[in-house]
């Protein structure tokens, strides 16, 4: 079998580092997107001493042009595309109440939501061409209200409803859609949280 070639935003730290090292050390191709050109270097390294081909393609998920340069940086080095990893996110911790700017929910719902579909949208056309897999990393926020959680929790929302609606639209092409939806992880997002 060839190795795979799988594409993971938010692969700087926590869960996608977490899974880069573990596709890596099975002998994959990895294209690894983040914000943190340093922290991505870092974890591209780690991924090649694990035994995976990896580059490292520093990307705001929030914008859809980095967005279509991440899937194009994939297709140039790799020549395919077999799993799509969106997983890049922010959280937000504080009580609505107490909010007072409330672009903090745009930011969050472009990044958790919009930066999704931005990255999904390059790269469809290339996970039907290899029957491919595009996973969306949610959260249990996504399926139920949390306090506290009030914009993060409408983020996941959105992303579930477009995957799994998705996932039905594709059905019949041969792209499988997967929605894992972790609960509390120890992966640093909660100490960067956006707040008041």
């Amino acid at each position: 079998m060839k190795e795979k070639t799988f594409v993971i935003t938010g692969a700087s730290s926590g869960i996608g580092e977490a899974l880069a090292l573990h596709y890596a050390a099975r002998g994959e191709n990895l294209v690894l997107a983040a914000r943190s050109k340093e922290d991505l270097e870092r974890v591209a390294k780690d991924c090649e001493k694990a035994g995976g081909k990896a580059i490292a393609v520093p990307t705001d998920v929030g914008d859809p042009e980095a967005c279509r340069a991440l899937v194009d940086a994939a297709m140039d080095k790799f020549g395919s595309i077999d799993v799509f990893i969106n997983n890049a996110g922010i959280s937000m911790r504080a009580m609505f109440r107490d909010i007072t700017d409330l672009t903090l929910f745009e930011r969050v719902m472009k990044i958790n939501y919009l930066g999704s579909v931005y990255c999904t949208h390059y790269a469809l056309p290339h996970l039907i061409a290899s029957k491919g897999l595009l996973v969306a990393v949610s959260s249990l926020t996504g399926k139920t209200g949390v306090p506290s959680r009030t914009g993060y929790a409408a983020s996941k929302h959105a992303m579930q409803g477009f995957f799994d609606s998705l996932r039905i639209e594709l059905m019949e092409i041969g792209v499988d859609v997967l929605v894992a939806s972790p609960g509390f992880v120890d992966s640093g997002i909660r100490t960067r949280a956006l707040g008041i």
